[in-house]
């Protein structure tokens, strides 16, 4: 299909991420835990009843909108193995980020996201985070867009108003120190809420810092394109631009409403030795 076809991407796969996000926080503190045996840490072996249902209420739309997909699943649900294995266009799909520290433990927001990549490149995503009620969307060169559970989306900006900083979790207590000293509240999260930080009520900026070789996942790549459409600063650390793509590696993920604020996440990743 030509790029022209996925137009619509976001519009007919709102309603869907409005309803996984429901099921998720339906089932919040209600579920166990099921480990992913297969995975080698606690944070990737974490699966809930929820993550598998939340994930099935996106496929089946996508299913019926986009069937021709290559799909990018965190989980394995029954729905997978209706889409293509290779295909031009890809559907990068986290029914819940954060399921471990963030939904089963509470740490700060967690995130539905799905995101359409095109030639290897974000070209619309959306990522709802169902504890604040709120979604946000957008497609590439449209600008972005936010909605309050129940309500319309509107145009979205950043804001440097409010005191609080969202980082990634296993951030080091340095650079929380660090954020702290100066004032600022910082709050530990999934990366998915972190990629749209300044776009939140109240918060101001986002950090992610990732150690392993893999750097930032495919996935908490999907938010990056909103910040970006929204009008939010979004680099990698020490000005870097940060890759909306697939394959280019990427350690940090900086995001904020004012140049300012860039400045102080990068000396707080400086105090830590970590730039």
């Amino acid at each position: 299909m030509p790029e022209s076809d996925y137009c619509g991407f976001v519009e007919r796969l709102a309603p869907a991420v409005r309803r996984a996000a429901q099921i998720a926080r339906q089932l919040e503190g209600r579920v166990p835990n099921r480990p992913k045996l297969e995975e080698t840490t606690p944070v990737k072996q974490a699966l809930t009843t929820a993550d598998t249902a939340a994930q099935e209420a996106l496929l089946g739309p996508l299913l019926e909108y986009f069937p021709q997909v290559r799909l990018l699943a965190e989980e394995d649900t029954p729905s997978v193995g209706r889409f293509p294995k290779k295909a031009d266009a890809a559907v990068v799909i986290d029914p819940i980020d954060g399921t471990l520290l963030s939904y089963l433990e509470g740490g700060g927001p967690y995130a539905v996201m799905i995101g359409l990549v095109l030639d290897g490149c974000y070209e619309a995503g959306l990522v709802a985070l169902p504890r604040e009620g709120l979604l946000f969307q957008a497609s590439r060169g449209a600008g972005a867009l936010m909605a309050r559970a129940g309500g319309s989306p509107r145009r979205v900006r950043p804001s440097a108003d409010g005191d609080c900083v969202l980082v990634s979790h296993g951030m080091p207590r340095s650079v929380i120190e660090y954020l702290t000293r100066r004032g600022l509240r910082v709050v530990s999260s999934c990366g998915g809420a972190v990629s749209v930080a300044p776009l939140i009520p109240g918060v101001r900026a986002g950090l992610r810092h990732a150690s392993g070789a893999l750097g930032i996942s495919i996935r908490g790549r999907i938010g990056a394109l909103i910040a970006v459409e929204a009008g939010a600063l979004v680099r990698g650390a020490s000005g870097a631009g940060f890759p909306l793509d697939l394959d280019t590696p990427a350690s940090t993920l900086e995001v904020a409403a004012s140049p300012e604020d860039l400045t102080l996440l990068d000396d707080a990743l400086a105090a830590a030795g970590l730039i």
